[in-house]
């Protein structure tokens, strides 16, 4: 999920600061650029953290800036698939509930949230169950697998990240410890 790679990238360097070309403009202007940013081979760039390398300036015709390839360490989110996330509820909708995994939003539908049917609650914001009165709103902690996943590198908020928690030990973190309780109690453990 989150990685430490070592990347390289190219900065353009405004003219006004070409005096001091030096590693925390370098930082700073690789911050400005990449943080946020959704890659299909690193996936999100949380944060840069140090760089390490500065390259040779290169002037661009019809360009005010002087570009600098540089090499540095970032700190990366990358959802795999079949991975296993702890999140929070951010959001809940009539079809289901967005979860939030790191820096980015994954939707669990409410088809992969129970096996008992949840009715959408618009007033309180949450689904609930009419079976077991089980519900699942804004703030709950919860675990589930991701099994889609659909990253657009250019518009990030278009990504889409597909859950479940319809397997053995996924699901809301309060649900788990109520049936965690049920099997102690009906083993005598």
């Amino acid at each position: 999920m989150y990685k430490r790679v070592k990347l390289k990238d190219t900065v353009e360097v405004p003219p006004k600061a070409l005096g001091d070309v030096s590693p925390k403009l370098v930082k700073q202007l690789l911050q400005d650029k990449l943080e946020g940013r959704m890659d299909e081979q690193v996936g999100s760039v949380v944060s840069v953290t140090q760089v390490h390398d500065i390259g040779e300036g290169a002037v661009l015709p019809n360009k005010p800036g002087v570009y600098y390839e540089a090499e540095f360490d970032a700190v990366t989110f990358d959802p795999d698939m079949q991975e296993v996330v702890d999140g929070t509820i951010v959001e809940v909708v009539e079809f289901g509930a967005f979860v939030g995994i790191g820096p980015v939003d994954g939707l669990l539908h409410v088809s992969q949230i129970s096996d008992e049917y949840l009715a959408f609650d618009g007033e309180n914001q949450q689904l609930a169950s009419n079976e077991s009165n089980r519900t699942l709103g804004v703030d709950d902690a919860v675990r589930a697998r991701i099994v889609t996943k659909s990253i657009d590198e250019r518009n990030p908020r278009d990504s889409k990240i597909g859950l479940t928690a319809k397997q053995p030990g996924l699901g809301k973190h309060g649900w788990l410890e109520e049936d965690h309780e049920k099997r102690e109690a009906a083993t005598g453990e």
